[in-house]
């Protein structure tokens, strides 16, 4: 992994044949031209709980596709941080009910979630459409 700054408050990593481009918004002194670092680690959660979901409803034979993952924050102003990230998994309207626990289980099995700090609570639940 190579980290380099190709100007202004950008930050760019290679990794793996991909460069992860970042920026800083306008607020931080950036352009904004790229998802601040913060945000990728965000989306990260998101992305790896979404995958997790996708390997469940594959192994079974369920369309995912219709399945999406919104995700919320709630800020601690006390401790000046992420206090309690949710991830709300819309599911169909015909969704098996028998699985709606099996796909809260297998998000919260994201690797970026184990990595969270013990003090930030991670909450996911089941939304049918």
């Amino acid at each position: 992994m190579k980290v380099y700054y190709p100007g202004g408050k950008q930050v760019f990593m290679d990794v793996n044949g991909f460069t992860i481009k970042t920026d800083q918004g306008p607020r931080g002194g950036g352009e904004g031209a790229f998802p601040e670092p913060f945000t990728l680690f965000l989306a990260a959660l998101g992305t790896c709980a979404g995958i997790y979901i996708k390997q469940f409803c594959d192994q079974r034979g369920i369309d995912a596709s219709e399945i999406t993952i919104e995700q919320s924050i709630d800020y601690d102003t006390t401790k000046r941080m992420i206090g309690k990230i949710q991830l709300i998994v819309h599911v169909p309207a015909d969704f098996p009910k028998k699985y709606e626990s099996a796909v809260i289980r297998s998000a919260n099995q994201c690797a970026v979630k184990k990595h969270i700090h013990p003090d930030v609570e991670l909450k996911t639940v089941i939304v049918k459409g």
